[in-house]
């Protein structure tokens, strides 16, 4: 443990002209005292480095001193590629790693581009989470994590939707997908390849037993198909719409997007006053009736009759508020 942060200590100080205790004591995340304790180690190890007090002075290196323990190992390389993804990495396990491998990179860098890193991080990050939901970091997620860095065999126990039992299984994982804040799993069992969420396994355990990895695997590709299955397999229902030109251009907006799109191709030539009439599939009538009433009058349904009463009963609500003086 302290062998590790004594070199960290030392890539830090590379990459940057000077430190303060304060700021190295934030970095390596021990105390101002423990910093004093590791330079002077340092310093007594042959490594030369410098302590200046008063208020504007910290630690740095003597005389270009560079040390040659930049090679980035096979975890740290493969952390770095998700530098830009922290919470993704902390809730992996992965922080400690990308770290060391960012501050390797930056050590090895000219001192004209050291800010290069920084400037990178001001101007771009990613917040994977969607809006209105407190994300939930799945407590087995560092061991499927690992299974898949390791290409390990994982022993699971998955509670599947709307069952009270567990299943278990033993998987192949092949990788891990980030979608609005949850987490999946695509991993490989009984010759088929799933998706698996992770926030339902309830016992996850990395074998020893390696598994050869289907090279020709391409995860951004299998998840754009099943999630594309995943989201058609949801449209059970149809509905019949009769849309002006603006509800046609919004409609791709409210509802499933691919579904709204073929539906608007579907759709034979606009009527006289220029609106459309399409047949689309939604998830239920109480899901179609919440994303298009936002529509107002762009919109009128044709069919079924239920939905059909139910925005004539809301318009006629909507007339009754409105309709007179307030």
């Amino acid at each position: 443990m302290r062998a590790a942060r004594l070199i960290r200590m030392v890539l830090l100080l590379q990459a940057r002209p000077g430190m303060t205790a304060a700021e190295l004591s934030r970095e390596l995340e021990v105390s101002e005292r423990t910093v004093t304790r590791d330079a002077q180690a340092l310093s007594e190890a042959g490594v030369p480095v410098y302590a200046e007090r008063g208020r504007a002075g910290g630690y740095r290196l003597v005389g270009g001193y560079r040390t040659g323990l930049t090679g980035l190992a096979r975890d740290e390389a493969e952390a770095l590629f998700l530098s830009g993804l922290p919470s993704a990495l902390r809730e992996m396990g992965l922080a400690d790693a990308a770290s060391a491998a960012r501050l390797k990179v930056s050590a090895a860098l000219t001192p004209a581009l050291r800010d290069a890193p920084a400037g990178a991080g001001r101007r771009f990050h990613l917040d994977a989470p969607g809006w209105y939901q407190e994300p939930v970091t799945p407590e087995l997620l560092p061991a499927v994590a690992e299974a898949v860095w390791r290409d390990r065999l994982l022993l699971a126990r998955y509670r599947r939707a709307g069952r009270d039992s567990d299943v278990e299984r033993e998987l192949a994982p092949y990788g891990l997908v980030l979608k609005a804040g949850v987490w999946y799993l695509c991993a490989r069992a009984d010759d088929d390849t799933r998706v698996y969420r992770i926030d339902r396994f309830t016992a996850a355990t990395v074998s020893d037993t390696p598994f050869v990895r289907d090279e020709g695997f391409d995860l951004p590709a299998f998840w754009e198909e099943r999630s594309a299955a995943f989201a058609r397999s949801l449209l059970r229902t149809e509905i019949t719409l009769r849309l002006s030109e603006a509800a046609a251009r919004r409609l791709p907006h409210v509802v499933d997007r691919a579904a709204a799109t073929e539906a608007l191709e579907a759709a034979g030539p606009p009527a006289a006053d220029g609106r459309v009439t399409v047949t689309l599939p939604v998830e239920s009538l109480d899901v179609a009736y919440g994303q298009l009433l936002g529509l107002g009058p762009e919109l009128e349904v044709l069919a079924p009759a239920g939905l059909r009463e139910r925005f004539a009963t809301a318009a006629a609500r909507l007339h009754a508020l409105y309709g007179g003086a307030p």
